[in-house]
């Protein structure tokens, strides 16, 4: 294996990781509204991913940043083509995380029902966006011969990546919604079963068109492989979910994920940003990459410091492992 497709499967596992649990993160943010029914409750699920909720956007930084290293002209021409998609994105992030640590400074109904609209609004914002986002790196940008991006905002704007934000988006509140389930007691936990199970339904009915679109568009094999494996998934995640195994429902919602996002990126490659005006202008793993010597010397970080960060993650998740429920949040004279 050539090391730029090695490390075209590290920024696929990077960015799989990211959107499993994010995923689940962007999730309970949308929840916050459709769920919980008054602040203690959103307090609650707001505290569910309150430990990690900063440790799982480390994927992200992780995945730009060993783009950047990589594959510079991916990285050039995904950043300055899609710039208002992502800088969208970045604003709700940087939102999002001063929302999280600002809500509770101070007491008032206000102060704190502003930072709630904040946290739904820049977790379903982001959720949709990024689908739109990979649904048109796998259709295809306009990219002329010199690698630079050619077209505008309107060029991302398609039904195939609209349904890829909406995919996004329900699928990532279905991943929310068993994460709420498995991390709550009381009747909270089985309101977020039983919205677990329609949002499980509604993702079917959104992720089934869009797969099998991607799959005639560009797929192969062995993206269709990964079709099925997250079908399945999905199928026995309902299942588990409706018996009351949420650890299980967790699991296979996750496999979900993956299986969803290694179905785009198998369809990608050798591509790694396809040009819709000739083939031939396209970025491939190849032509996109750094120097062999570049990469070398990133895999030899990478091997290193990749497992040493999953082991700390792991460790954050067991020690945070506990089910917490309205009982648990103080008065509100207590903030």
């Amino acid at each position: 294996m050539h090391l730029h497709d090695f490390w075209f499967l590290l920024i696929a596992f990077l960015w799989t990781g990211y959107f499993f649990l994010e995923g689940f993160d962007f999730g309970i943010g949308v929840l916050t509204k459709l769920l919980a029914r008054d602040r203690t409750e959103r307090r609650v699920l707001i505290n569910t991913i309150g430990p990690v909720w900063d440790g799982n956007e480390v994927w992200l930084i992780t995945a730009g940043a060993a783009t950047f290293a990589a594959f510079p002209d991916w990285y050039a021409t995904l950043f300055s083509g899609f710039y208002l998609p992502l800088l969208a994105v970045l604003v709700c992030l940087i939102l999002r995380g001063v929302a999280f640590e600002y809500r509770h400074k101070r007491p008032e109904e206000r102060w704190q029902r502003n930072w709630e609209n904040a946290i739904f609004w820049c977790s379903l914002l982001p959720a949709f966006l990024w689908g739109a986002i990979f649904a048109n790196l796998v259709r295809g940008v306009p990219i002329g011969a010199d690698k630079n991006f050619t077209g505008g905002l309107s060029d991302l704007v398609s039904p195939y990546a609209l349904l890829g934000g909406v995919v996004t988006l329900v699928l990532f509140t279905f991943h929310g919604a068993v994460f709420a389930a498995l991390k709550t007691t009381g009747d909270i936990r089985g309101r977020a079963r039983r919205a677990a199970g329609r949002l499980g339904l509604a993702t079917a009915a959104a992720a089934l068109p869009f797969l099998i679109w991607t799959q005639h568009h560009s797929g192969s094999g062995r993206s269709l492989v990964a079709v099925v494996i997250a079908v399945l998934a999905l199928a026995v995640a309902l299942v588990m979910n409706q018996l009351g195994r949420e650890g299980w429902a967790f699991a296979l919602s996750g496999v979900v994920v993956a299986a969803a996002v290694a179905a785009l990126f198998l369809a990608l490659f050798p591509d790694v940003m396809p040009s819709s005006l000739d083939p031939r202008w396209s970025l491939t793993a190849a032509n996109a990459a750094s120097s062999p010597y570049t990469l070398k010397i990133m895999t030899w970080v990478a091997v290193i410091m990749t497992p040493l960060i999953m082991a700390y993650q792991a460790w954050t998740y067991w020690v945070f492992r506990q089910r917490i429920g309205t009982q648990h949040i103080p008065e509100p004279s207590a903030h």
